[in-house]
């Protein structure tokens, strides 16, 4: 059983999506229980490896209410949970042209904090129109449909 928090819409009409993947975060309670309550933004986010791990850069968790930490970034680097094979696979899937990791939702899995990661690779502005039009024909179509 799984609740979807937040997802990155962003992310599908910015790339192309080619390999997903779920994993973990490292989390404080504080952040838990903000996430739980739906405070989290992924839109300018990005997964980035350093020192053989990968690291969730620029997500934004906004500091949970009824904490007194007054030292919390809401943006700090979260290092996600993955396991050897799986970073040496993604490390070596970004050394290739144009090939990035984002995030595309975060999610509850069993009580835990998931978040589904993709590699992909960056559209260019035609692309994006293309995409566009894609979405505008079916939306006319849905239309006729229902009528």
């Amino acid at each position: 059983m799984s609740k979807v928090i937040v997802t990155n819409r962003k992310a599908r009409f910015d790339y192309f999506i080619e390999d997903r993947l779920e994993a973990g975060l490292v989390l404080t309670g504080g952040e838990i229980k903000s996430i739980r309550a739906g405070e989290v933004a992924l839109e300018q986010s990005y997964i980035r490896p350093k020192n053989g791990e990968l690291f969730l850069i620029g997500a934004h968790i906004k500091p949970y209410k009824f904490t007194d930490d007054k030292d919390y970034d809401p943006v700090r680097p979260r290092k996600l949970l993955l396991n050897k094979q799986e970073i040496y696979k993604l490390s070596k899937k970004l050394e290739q042209q144009g090939m990035t990791i984002v995030p595309l939702s975060l999610y509850l899995k069993n009580g835990w904090v998931k978040l589904e990661i993709a590699v992909a690779k960056g559209k260019a502005a035609p692309d994006k129109r293309s995409s566009i039009k894609d979405r505008e024909s079916k939306r006319e179509i849905a239309r006729a449909m229902r009528k």
